[in-house]
């Protein structure tokens, strides 16, 4: 033990030391050095040679320069980054990311959850991210066009379909990514499986919207069946109203549960009667409207600014579907007070440290980002193999799949729970069981 202790002190030093701005980075890989500590003392030869030193240095790291004309003629400099972090089980795959808080930190954090993620799925893809410090929002269609193909105009050096396979994540849905595409296409000819959550009529795969979404309520329902419970008849609050949220929401209400709440980056809906979908879709899918006009449609419903995760009603369930961080010490205290039992995490990441930290403290069941959102990149992988086969499967077909993985990823984070005698703490197992495949594929390949 004082080996493992000695060795996991030395590489959080050694990482401090090298990137000492990189406080996002820094708090993603510490939370897995420490849940790693039981397989090291398993398997003395990840220290002997070093495999985690290997692991949290990125294979090589892209930083550039995206000049584009706004709607007023003036030039406009952005920076952009891609990340290829780790190819031990496949090539790089992870989403651009297009936000004003986009940095090497957010994007190397967000790569090095993502080897773990896509390791649970079982799928042949390895770890990687970008994006760019580009605010969408407010833009036209032109601007972000222009944008967009400055953007792969750089980025397409470093890509392929076989090296590296882009997606979307926030602020690059469906009209950046036929953008990108374009883009690519026009330098490089045709190659569908250069990205993916590409639209249907040029070689995107149907379930891709409600991957994420339907993956969440996939796993969460894994989860709880193992618990000996069920989703029917449960109270679930869920933040959020892209399309984690609302396929989340569809998915939920199928299996007899009743959703509550919305929300979005102003404010929330509060609807003791249950969320009325098809609204839901219409103010967010048709309108493009803000979350607060429910409240004008729906009698039942009330509008409230802030938080979701600050109003203090009793309910079963916490579905956190919008933003890293959103989740704070205070706020996991007021949901063991409402009576939560379980959280699985829609979004990457929205739990911060200490709010997970009063989960494990009050026994609510934890599903990490990295296990219960993974439906998004495995659907992802799928649209890679119906590109690399020339056809496109049906609805039906993507979505059992997508259900296979997601009880398969339980079943592994369960299974690590229980090898290790972790006591039901399934962030920890998640990140052994990505951990494991990951390392023995890196040792068997002498990427040491």
């Amino acid at each position: 033990m004082a080996d493992v202790e000695a060795y996991i002190k030395d590489l959080k030093e050694t990482i401090i030391k090298r990137d000492p701005n990189q406080s996002e980075f820094q708090e993603a890989v510490f939370t897995v050095l420490e849940s790693l500590k039981p397989v090291l003392e398993k398997h003395p030869e990840y220290i002997k040679t070093n495999i985690l030193g290997s692991l949290v240095e990125p294979e090589r790291v892209f930083q550039f320069r995206i000049p584009w004309q706004d709607d007023a003629g003036n030039y406009r400099i952005n920076r952009g980054f891609r990340v290829q972090f780790n190819s031990a089980i496949g090539p790089y795959k992870g989403g651009l990311r297009l936000h004003p808080s986009v940095n090497l930190s957010i994007v190397k954090f967000l790569g090095f959850e993502q080897i773990l993620k896509n390791s649970l799925t079982g799928l042949p893809i390895g770890g990687g991210k970008g994006g760019a410090d580009f605010d969408p929002k407010g833009k036209s269609d032109l601007e972000i066009m222009r944008f967009c193909q400055s953007f792969m105009t750089e980025l397409q050096k470093y890509i392929g379909p076989n090296l590296d396979v882009p997606a979307g994540d926030i602020g690059v849905g469906g009209r950046e990514i036929g953008y990108l595409y374009g883009q690519y296409k026009r330098l490089n000819g045709s190659q569908s499986g250069i990205l993916t959550g590409k639209g249907l009529e040029y070689g995107g795969s149907l379930a891709r919207t409600e991957a994420t979404g339907f993956g969440l309520i996939y796993f969460l329902d894994a989860l709880i069946k193992d618990q000996k419970d069920s989703l029917k008849s449960k109270t679930i609050k869920i933040s959020g109203a892209g399309n984690v949220a609302i396929y989340a929401l569809q998915k939920a209400q199928e299996n007899g549960a009743k959703v509550v709440t919305v929300s979005d980056s102003n404010g929330y809906i509060y609807d003791p009667n249950g969320i009325d979908l098809a609204t839901v879709k219409q103010i967010k899918e048709v309108e493009r409207g803000r979350i607060k006009e429910y409240a004008d449609k729906i009698s039942t419903a009330k509008y409230f600014e802030g938080s979701v995760w600050d109003l203090d009603i009793d309910y079963d369930i916490a579905l956190p579907c919008a933003t890293q961080n959103e989740i704070n010490e205070d706020q996991a205290q007021l949901m063991v007070k409402n009576g939560v039992k379980y959280i699985a995490e829609g979004a990457n990441m929205p739990s911060s440290t200490k709010a997970i930290k009063v989960y494990k403290d009050n026994q609510i069941i934890y599903g990490p980002a990295k296990a219960a959102n993974a439906g998004g990149v495995a659907v992802s992988a799928l649209e890679m193999s119906q590109n690399s086969e020339r056809l496109s499967w049906n609805f039906e077909d993507v979505d059992h799949q997508l259900k296979g993985i997601m009880e398969n990823i339980y079943k592994q984070i369960s299974d690590a729970d229980k090898e290790y005698d972790l006591g039901k703490d399934y962030q920890a197992g998640a990140n052994i069981a990505g951990f494991e495949k990951v390392a023995k594929a890196m040792l068997a390949q002498g990427l040491v």
